[in-house]
This record gives structure tokens, C-alpha cells and sequence, in this order.
């Protein structure tokens, strides 16, 4: 099993473990309540985005926030505030739980082949919402712990197999045995009689949601697997009927396949979050072979092209897919950062230009022209590019570094070591980021507005309060990273006294920002 995945599930269990042993939400067998769902929903959240779970990337986040408001608009005003995520997981499967959280994994969405197939499995899941399946399971149950709630919740939502099921027995077996959380056949025809209700009013195509059951059906008899999501989501030769009938008898009016649009750059997305682009690069030169113009193929081949390291091969097939679609924005931004990584910084700066031009919010565009413009000596106008994303709350460790190695070399030490220290302290480097928010210190007067704002950052260090990494790559990375200082480039050894000082320029080989 990929050991992502493998990471990914022993994450589930443990955050799964921990949420229903320490929440104060009541015993099962007691009255569950619309209070005690949203709070168990929040903290399920909570615990998987603290994990890193969840993909964040804001293209892919909001185009299934997108499809998942298209479907509340037609749903009854149900009493949580809806929320939707993706599961960096290749398996096929989407949950729900308590308080208006929905689930999709990623291996689900590349499943679809068609956004409406997509709105229809969201549309299944908000309606086991809104009919408060789940609750009523748990009301129902009797003499029921919150630690084996736990373990029956840990052991549905991972599928139940390999290493789930083993770790299952730290667990107790014996009340796992007195209580299955499945959804009844009586569940899953009211959530698929609602969702389609929800599917057809929103303008999406009703026909979609059994097209897709079978789509899973036929992948779980070609892969001789079950897909998880039919552990939790039972009946499916019954519900392929059921829902047959409902479109012979109530919604003979086809809708739309597409409403969001933009699947198939979505699925190409996702297939760029994990490892292993060789894997890719047969696909989607087959794609293209198969039609020469197929804008989205030449993107995926362009991007895999890149990520095996045949640069020059990548800028090729951007150019032929920016010949077709000269206003893609991923495509001009993507090749300025192909042309960045090949040195040609000249038309990296065009490339990325015109891509902030497409769109001014892009951090990663402004990221790297950033970077491009201070490859060529142009740190003034690094600097200028830079600030367009100084303030903005989601700022991450990459580009406090960039933005660090600009105002040094426009010779502001001050904010060069401000953003110092926070990048340091996002990658949990506590020593690194104290040294440079204290000599950050030595520029600003007192009173000064960021002068309180150091002393601010220093105090919840020193305290034991500061920020947890940006990304788990981050913090593995933060260390042998130099520093721009007084308008030159030192190595991290020079704040270790049993270290040697150095003055040599360590390269950043690796782009933070380049993840899809």
C-alpha cells in the first residue's frame, strides 16, 4: 500500500481516537443533539486539518465549495453551516459527519467524469446531513463508551482492511461487535430520494447520480477491491434500482453536466499532490497522441515533463498548449516558472507578468516573479512585486523567505530579519527565529508599530506559543537554508558557536510554492 495512504489512515485513527475520547459530547445513549453535532463535527475538522489531511490548494478547495453551494441552494436551510473539504486519498470514497461536514477524497473526484457526478455524490452526503443519519445511529445505540464509539467510527470511515482493521484491536472489539455504523437501506434511499431532489433543482443532471454508482460498481469489479465507499454506503444494487425508477417516473428532464466547468484541470490538480509523476507521463502522452489539441492533456504533459526534470522538454509542450489557449492562466504562469528553473529569467518575467496581468491575487505568480526579478539584480522591483502579498493573513514560510532576501538586498535589515524569524518560526526553527526578530529589534524605536509586533512574536515564543509549521516539508527543509544579511548570504552555522562561520550561498534546489 502507498505509504501516504498507509500515514493517512494511521493519522485517522489516532485523531479519530482522540476526538471521541476527550470530546464532551454526551454518551451515545443519550439524547444526541444539534449542539453536540456541530461541536463533534468542529473538532473532527479540526483534527484533520491540525494533521495536514486535508488539500488546501485554493483552486481545487473552492471549486468543490463551488458545486457543494450549488446543491445547498436547492436543499432545505438546515441548521449548520455546511462545509466541504477533499482528503488527500487515493481512495474511492466521501462521508459525512455531524454538523454539516462533507468529505470527497481525492481518488473519488478523479473518478468523475463529469461534474455532475461530482454534485451528485455531495448531494447524497448533504442529505444524510440534513436527515441526521448518523445522529440517529448513535442515538439508537445502547451502553455505548465514547472509546468504542471511537473505534467503530475509526474502522468505518478507513474501510476496515489491512492496516485499519489491525489497528482496530487497540481498540475494544468487543463493543465495536454491538453497533455497526452503516447507513440502513432506509438511510440510503431517503439520502438518494433527497439528493436527487437537490441534484435536479440545482440544474445539474439527475441521470448523473446513477451513472455514477455504476461507474463505482464497475471499478470495483474490474479492480477486485471494494471501493470504501461502499462499506458505509450499502445496497447498491438496490439503490442503481431505486434510482432508476425515480428518473423513469419523476425527472425525465436531463439538466447539465457541467455548471462550475473545469473538472478535468481539477483531476490534473490532484494528480500532481503526492509523488510518482512518472506514473503520469504515459497517461498524458497518450492523451495527447490520442488528440494533439486537447489543451488540459498538454498541460498534464507539460507539468509531468517539469516534474521529471526535462525542463526545456516542458517548455516545449507549454508553448503548444499556450498556442491554443493564449489567456490559460495556469499555462502563462506555469511556463514563466518552467523558464525560472531553466535560468531563462528574461522570459520567465514576461511569462509571469502577463499571468499577474490574467490575475493580480495569484500568490505563487507573484512568488515567483519575485523570485525572477531578484535573480536578476533587480531587488527594488523584486521587493515592489513582493509586497502585494506581505500583508495577506495566509501567508506562508516560502514567501516570508523571498520577501526576507528582498528588503536584504535593498538593504532594510529590519524587515529582513523580521521575515526571517517568520519563517523560522512556521518551520518550528524556535533558536533561528528569536535571533532574528531580536536583531530585528536594533532598527525599530520604541513605540514603533512593528517594533510591538517583534516584541509580540518574541514573547509567544519564549512562551512556548509559536506557530506550527506550514507544511511538513517545510519543517523538514527549514534547516542548511541561508540567511541575506546586511546584503550577504550566510549559512545557519554562523548562530551555532560549535559550528564553523560561513559566508558561502546555500541554493534553495527545492521551490516551496511549486506544489500542485
Amino acid at each position: 500500500m502507498n505509504l501516504s495512504i498507509f500515514c493517512i489512515k494511521k493519522f485517522f485513527i489516532a485523531a479519530f481516537a482522540v476526538v471521541f475520547l476527550f470530546t464532551s459530547c454526551p454518551a451515545a445513549n443519550a439524547s444526541f443533539t444539534l449542539e453536540d453535532e456541530k461541536k463533534l463535527g468542529k473538532e473532527f475538522y479540526e483534527k484533520l486539518s491540525k494533521g495536514r489531511v486535508l488539500i488546501r490548494d485554493p483552486k481545487i478547495q473552492n471549486y468543490v465549495d463551488q458545486i457543494g453551494r450549488l446543491v445547498l441552494a436547492s436543499s432545505p436551510k438546515a441548521p449548520f453551516e455546511f462545509k466541504f473539504s477533499v482528503i488527500n486519498s487515493s481512495a474511492i470514497n466521501a462521508f459525512a459527519t455531524p454538523g454539516g461536514y462533507v468529505y470527497v477524497n481525492k481518488g473519488l473526484i478523479n473518478l468523475c467524469e463529469n461534474e455532475s457526478e461530482l454534485a451528485g455524490v455531495l448531494a447524497h452526503e448533504v442529505a444524510h446531513i440534513n436527515a441526521r443519519h448518523i445522529a440517529s445511529i448513535i442515538e439508537k445505540s445502547t451502553k455505548m463508551n465514547i472509546a468504542a464509539l471511537a473505534a467503530i467510527l475509526a474502522g468505518a470511515f478507513l474501510g476496515g482492511g489491512g492496516e485499519a482493521a489491525a489497528a482496530l484491536t487497540s481498540f475494544s472489539m468487543a463493543a465495536v461487535s454491538s453497533m455497526n455504523l452503516k447507513y440502513s437501506r432506509d438511510h440510503e434511499e431517503e439520502a438518494d430520494r433527497l439528493g436527487m431532489a437537490y441534484l435536479v433543482a440545482s440544474g445539474y443532471n439527475g441521470k448523473s447520480m446513477l451513472d455514477f454508482l455504476k461507474i463505482m460498481r464497475k471499478y470495483e469489479f474490474y479492480s477486485k477491491s471494494i471501493p470504501s465507499y461502499f462499506l458505509t454506503h450499502p445496497g447498491t444494487d438496490e439503490r442503481i434500482r431505486y434510482l432508476d425508477g425515480l428518473l423513469q417516473v419523476r425527472y425525465r428532464t436531463e439538466g447539465r453536466e457541467s455548471i462550475v466547468g473545469g473538472l478535468t484541470r481539477i483531476q490534473i490538480y490532484l494528480a500532481f499532490i503526492g509523488r510518482n509523476p512518472e506514473l503520469k507521463l504515459t497517461k498524458f502522452q497518450s492523451a495527447v497522441q490520442a488528440n494533439p489539441v486537447d489543451v488540459d492533456a498538454l498541460y498534464g504533459l507539460a507539468l509531468t515533463q517539469e516534474r521529471l526534470g526535462s525542463t526545456e522538454d516542458s517548455i516545449k509542450t507549454f508553448q503548444e498548449a499556450l498556442n491554443l489557449s493564449p489567456n490559460d492562466e495556469d499555462i502563462v504562469r506555469d511556463l514563466g516558472i518552467a523558464c525560472f528553473r531553466a535560468g531563462r529569467t528574461r522570459d520567465a518575467i514576461y511569462y509571469l507578468s502577463r499571468a499577474l496581468s490574467i490575475n493580480p491575487e495569484n500568490s505563487k505568480t507573484i512568488i515567483f516573479l519575485g523570485r525572477a526579478y531578484e535573480a536578476e539584480g533587480r531587488f527594488q522591483e523584486a521587493l515592489n512585486t513582493l509586497k502585494q502579498i506581505e500583508n495577506k493573513p495566509s501567508i506562508e514560510a516560502d514567501a516570508h523567505y523571498h520577501l526576507a532576501t528582498a528588503y536584504g538586498g535593498t538593504k532594510d535589515q529590519g524587515a529582513s530579519h523580521y521575515h526571517f524569524g517568520m519563517y523560522f518560526k512556521k518551520n518550528r526553527k524556535k533558536e533561528m527565529a528569536l535571533y532574528h526578530f531580536k536583531a530585528a529589534l536594533k532598527f525599530y524605536g520604541p513605540g514603533e508599530r512593528k517594533r510591538v509586533e517583534i516584541e509580540e512574536e518574541i514573547e509567544a515564543i519564549e512562551n512556548g506559543k509559536s506557530s506550527k509549521p506550514s507544511s511538513t516539508e517545510d519543517s523538514e527543509e527549514a534547516m542548511g537554508y541561508s540567511s541575506y544579511v546586511e546584503g550577504r548570504m550566510i549559512t545557519e552555522s554562523i548562530f551555532f558557536p560549535s559550528c564553523p562561520l560561513t559566508l558561502a550561498r546555500v541554493s534553495r534546489e527545492r521551490d516551496f510554492s511549486s506544489r500542485y
